[in-house]
């Protein structure tokens, strides 16, 4: 995918609309402003976000959660899932959206717009009311309308707009220099034919602040919680994440099945030498659960449901049931950026949407849980222990709260206490807090956390990531300091604790594929962490990359490998290792790797 005009659109979008939520927030707080007369309540609302973060935090989440749902949009529009082109024209030799265009033909759809708010686009659009601009104020509300109307289908990336996100919607989005000109341009239609668009995006919109993170850690900033996404997050190049996934889900479904003409869909399938018998058995499509603990944008999983896809097809199962199936039974993703969990969820979506009609109105969630740090205040918890009977908060329980305190900081790599979440969740509903509205937050904290415990407790017949990379340099006090407690072999960078904490997550002879920087296997700080590896799993791939291999984002200069582990010990086994470093570029290093396994 040619992403040069993806980078500029994504930067320039950035600066811009924050510039103008920026703005518009400034005239809603003034004291004798429109908008506190019209819309107190959104106001308050937004007093309030500001005064538990800060005001530049709300100005970065607005102008983000504005850009996800334009570019969410667009993608729509281009591929026909929404039912009128709502930021896209009919023709893409117009210029005016669709929806506006039949509003102002007195065509307004009824099922997605309500009749008050019809009416007045009406009026506005007919004059009987005056605007300053009643084409823009018309149009607002048409969009408005439409992301409350796929809040059924999406909730986590459309929540309903009726609070201070619309209150600071950028004014103009009509004119030839809106943003939403400039997403049309960027996210042509051929960019749209992939979803993949959307986590170029993304690490394009943040690619700036990563660099203001990593300018501040020249001058010996330690990288903050909230500041770990920008830090951390590195779009996959495709090719690399088929050589992972392939390499483990469709390695495990050949071993299964090795007949099975899943093997012609995969070009970076690396067979094995000599025939196995000592494997993971599996007996239906059904049974494999692959997990991303950094799933960022969702870029391993989308291509994982492809490539389950085809293996529920040569099953036979029957294709209406296929998407749901998959985002069902088959595929997690776990991640501390919310913003990146909603477009992997969207993406997920996308993709069942693509070979599902009717999948909108199945109201089926991906499986993504966006880990929150969770703090319960000591009186409210003791509270809500009277309330719901001191018999169920055992010493374990009271660890695992505080296990989350800081899931922000520590994100997957958490090992929450063994319990039985899903029981003490039931337990727990049942009981429920009856009519004490001051202990509501606290029963949905402590639901959350067995919620958020569960995607990290259960076992996956394979993991795929891309980690986030971060040395202890860089970390804050009090990730350092959690690290050489709880990964002492391997606490030299977050990447090597992921690959200690992916072998928890998968079963005994599971498949754990990764790519991460190429150090833990040269460095004498890593030695512990070789020696466990080498006496305790099996290598059965890997693809020594060195430096180049991420050019397509723009020349991260990092040197890495991308590797296949069994959680089983196979002393004999015979793997496979391709070495890319001498290629000089991404796709030097990826011809090669096709070269060889031709």
């Amino acid at each position: 995918m040619e992403t040069t005009k993806l980078r500029r659109f994504a930067q320039y979008a950035r600066r811009s609309l924050m510039e103008q939520v920026s703005t518009k927030l400034g005239f809603s707080l003034v004291d004798d402003s429109a908008a506190r007369r019209e819309n107190p309540a959104a106001v308050a609302d937004l007093q309030k976000q500001i005064s538990e973060s800060s005001q530049e935090q709300v100005i970065e989440k607005v102008a983000y959660t504005w850009f996800n749902r334009f570019c969410a949009l667009r993608f729509m529009d281009m591929n026909g899932y929404t039912r009128i082109r709502v930021v896209s024209p009919a023709d893409e030799g117009q210029f005016q959206p669709e929806i506006l265009a039949e509003a102002k033909a007195g065509h307004i759809d009824a099922g997605m717009v309500a009749d008050s708010v019809s009416q007045r686009i009406s009026a506005l659009l007919s004059g009987s009311v005056t605007s300053s601009d009643p084409q823009q104020e018309a149009y607002r509300l048409l969009v408005v309308a439409a992301c409350n109307d796929f809040h059924r289908a999406m909730p986590y990336l459309f929540e309903r707009i009726s609070d201070y996100t619309e209150l600071l919607m950028p004014d103009d989005l009509l004119s030839g220099n809106s943003i939403l000109a400039y997403t049309r341009e960027a996210m042509t239609p051929d960019a749209c034919q992939d979803v993949e668009v959307i986590g170029w995006l993304y690490q394009f919109y943040i690619s700036e602040k990563k660099d203001e993170v990593f300018e501040g850690l020249k001058k010996n900033k330690k990288i903050t919680p909230e500041n770990i996404p920008a830090a951390t997050q590195l779009f996959t190049p495709h090719w690399i994440v088929r050589y992972l996934v392939e390499n483990s889900l469709g390695r495990l479904w050949m071993l299964n099945h090795p007949n099975s003409r899943l093997v012609e869909k995969m070009e970076y399938y690396i067979a094995p030498q000599e025939v196995e018998t000592d494997f993971l058995r599996i007996a239906k499509p059904e049974d494999i659960k692959l997990c991303d603990p950094a799933c960022g944008s969702g870029h391993m999983l989308t291509y994982a449901f492809d490539l389950l896809y085809a293996i529920y097809e040569e099953a036979g199962i029957d294709p209406g049931e296929i998407p749901e199936k998959i985002l069902t039974h088959n595929l997690y993703g776990i991640e501390i950026d919310e913003r990146a969990g909603e477009l992997a969820a969207f993406a997920l979506t996308m993709k069942a949407r693509a070979k599902q009609r009717r999948f909108f109105n199945k109201g089926i969630r991906p499986n993504i849980c966006v880990l929150q740090r969770v703090m319960i205040k000591p009186n409210d918890l003791d509270a809500y222990v009277v309330a719901v009977g001191r018999d169920l908060f055992t010493a374990n329980l009271r660890t695992l709260l505080s296990q989350f305190e800081e899931a922000d900081n520590f994100g997957s790599l958490i090992r929450p206490v063994a319990m039985d979440y899903a029981e003490l969740r039931r337990v727990l509903v049942e009981k429920g807090i009856g009519s004490d509205l001051l202990l509501e937050h606290v029963h949905h904290d402590v639901l959350r956390v067995l919620d958020q415990a569960e995607y990290l407790s259960q076992r996956y017949q394979m993991v795929v990531a891309n980690p986030p990379y971060m040395g202890s340099k860089g970390m804050n006090g009090r990730l350092g300091a959690w690290a050489k407690d709880n990964y002492p072999d391997s606490k030299s960078d977050l990447f090597a604790m992921f690959i200690e904490r992916n072998l928890d997550l998968v079963v005994k002879q599971g498949s754990v594929g990764m790519i991460t920087m190429q150090s833990w296997m040269f460095l004498s700080s890593y030695e512990k962490l070789r020696a466990n590896l080498l006496n305790n799993k099996t290598l059965t791939s890997m693809a020594h990359l060195g430096a180049h291999a991420f050019d397509s984002i723009g020349g991260e200069v990092v040197s890495t490998t991308a590797f296949v582990l069994e959680n089983a010990h196979h002393p004999e086994y015979k793997g496979a290792y391709i070495r890319l470093v001498d290629g000089n570029s991404e796709a030097e290093k990826e011809a090669i790797l096709r070269r060889v396994i031709l």
